[in-house]
């Protein structure tokens, strides 16, 4: 269990010390407004892109030989992305980063799965990786904010060396081998038909998010749906389907992927723009921010062992509600944020506890849903939910608050600016804070504070698209809890694994 929470902790660790690294990546790389969006959901595209592939091929090639192989991928792209001249060979590091993480996490789900028969067992188990992964995203900040404090931006990166050094030192004698008894063709069209599907999809909306309506990102969305319907219909007629689609036929299943697209898209999309106003509003260091984002961390851990051990009790859907509902208070907190770090983090702090439940039950009842041969693609549609939702909340919630920034310094922008300032100015926060340093005070000092007051505003209107999101989370483990008995969780599970029910 220590060993296959190694890639957890990694794959959260790399995606928020980057929240942390952006100040100081943008200023020496100046990246443009879309390259900036880019280094930052690449990662999550590549990876909600492959995870269905690299979970199928686990099931098919063996979940160790899988996982070994994406440490390897994934040290090569940090060291890469660490040294990267600029903004191009980042965002190319990034995606092989992306494919290389979508290998790690569904073959370590995927050997829980075969190692722990027992239902209360694994949730437990499961409850651990997810600490894991909470504790990835708790150590990120820290460990990211004392890495920039003292070294470049790429020092981040170099954070997944020593990880997969252990991972790859101990993997072979610790982890078992565990594939799927009979494996079946891998269709290569299915494959690329998978990835195409989101980052098409993604960049569309994207794109429109960022420009406004205009026909060629129209024409990329509808081309995205249209490779989606054709990837859906493909699987219907194989004999052996890259994604088998009968998984979804499971309330659980269909439940738990569907909120997890939702948290996805929240908690990303939230941490993301509150990382960068610690820093560029709050003018915090990224060792000060780290330690302000310490909290919402540790209260994941916290609720995840709290909600495990409440399971014989209370159904977990139950716990998944009360969970999302408790969440909204988190985003009507940060529309009220101001100069003040301490309504900030509290705002994050209740959200990500809210949310917790919906992570740890949820992963959990996706895994268990599935027969044991087809562990790796039922543990690939999981973290493909969560991966593509946060891929979303950066992409779509980011564009958004991208948009809703610009906006805000058209209309308020201090007069006498010159326009070849203005222009970059309105793309991001660090650009107009770049150029603010540039310009006399007189027109230095009320661009920067336009700036982050338009960076403040994006962010309130970012909690106000969450609210009704979060109300959706809440309500959909309701719909289906009374449609399923209640199941005893300490039966071990015999060869074939019965469909769990929603409990």
């Amino acid at each position: 269990m220590a060993v296959l929470g190694i890639p957890a902790v990694l794959v959260m660790m790399n995606m928020s010390v980057l929240y942390l690294a952006l100040p100081s990546l943008s200023a020496e790389l100046e990246p443009d407004g879309p390259q900036l969006l880019w280094i930052t959901d690449i990662y999550g595209f590549m990876v909600a892109g492959s995870l269905v592939t690299m979970g199928t091929l686990g099931d098919r090639l063996g979940h160790r030989r899988i996982l070994l192989g994406g440490a390897v991928a994934f040290t090569c792209a940090s060291v890469i992305a660490a040294y990267a001249p600029g903004a191009g060979p980042l965002i190319a590091a990034r995606a092989v980063q992306g494919v290389a993480a979508a290998a790690l996490a569904p073959a370590s789900l995927a050997m829980i799965r075969a190692l722990f028969l027992d239902v209360r067992q694994r949730t437990l188990a499961i409850t651990i990786w997810m600490m894991a992964f909470m504790g990835g995203g708790a150590l990120g900040p820290l460990v990211g904010g004392v890495l920039l404090q003292y070294f470049w931006w790429g020092a981040v990166f170099l954070l997944a060396l020593p990880a997969m050094a252990l991972l790859l030192a101990t993997g072979p004698f610790l982890i078992p081998e565990s594939r799927a008894s009979a494996s079946g063709r891998l269709d290569a069209v299915s494959v690329v038909l998978s990835l195409l599907t989101p980052l098409t999809i993604v960049f569309g909306i994207k794109d429109l998010a960022v420009r406004g309506f205009a026909l060629p990102s129209a024409g990329v969305l509808v081309a995205g749906l249209m490779i989606g319907a054709v990837f859906v219909r493909r699987q219907r007629r194989l004999a052996d389907p890259l994604l088998d689609l009968g998984l979804f036929g499971i309330p659980a299943f269909a439940v738990s992927v569907t909120g997890m697209v939702l948290v996805g898209i929240v908690l990303f999309g939230t941490s993301l723009l509150t990382s960068q106003y610690l820093q560029l509003v709050l003018g915090l260091s990224p060792l000060e921010a780290g330690l302000w984002q310490l909290p919402s961390a540790v209260a994941g851990t916290v609720v995840a062992l709290l909600v495990s051990s409440l399971t014989g009790r209370i159904r977990p859907a139950v716990l998944m509600s009360a969970g999302a509902a408790f969440a909204v208070i988190g985003p009507i907190l940060l529309t009220q944020v101001d100069t003040d770090p301490v309504i900030l983090v509290s705002g994050s702090f209740l959200l990500f506890a809210g949310l917790t439940p919906f992570l740890s039950l949820g992963t959990n009842l996706v895994v268990g849903a599935a027969p044991p041969e087809r562990a790796g693609a039922a543990s690939a549609i999981s973290e493909t939910g969560a991966e593509l939702g946060g891929a979303l909340g950066i992409a779509v919630l980011g564009s958004i608050a991208t948009g809703v920034y610009g906006s805000y310094m058209i209309g308020h922008a201090p007069p006498g600016v010159p326009s070849q300032v203005a222009e970059p100015a309105r793309e991001t926060l660090p650009a107009a804070l770049q150029a603010a340093r540039r310009l006399p005070e007189s027109l230095g000092i009320p661009l920067a504070q336009t700036a982050r007051d338009a960076f403040a505003h994006s962010l309130h209107v970012h909690a106000l698209i969450t609210i009704p999101l979060l109300i959706v989370l809440a309500l959909l483990p309701l719909i289906l809890w009374r449609t399923t008995p209640p199941q005893s969780p300490s039966r071990p599970e015999q060869a074939t694994t019965p469909t769990p029910a929603f409990d």
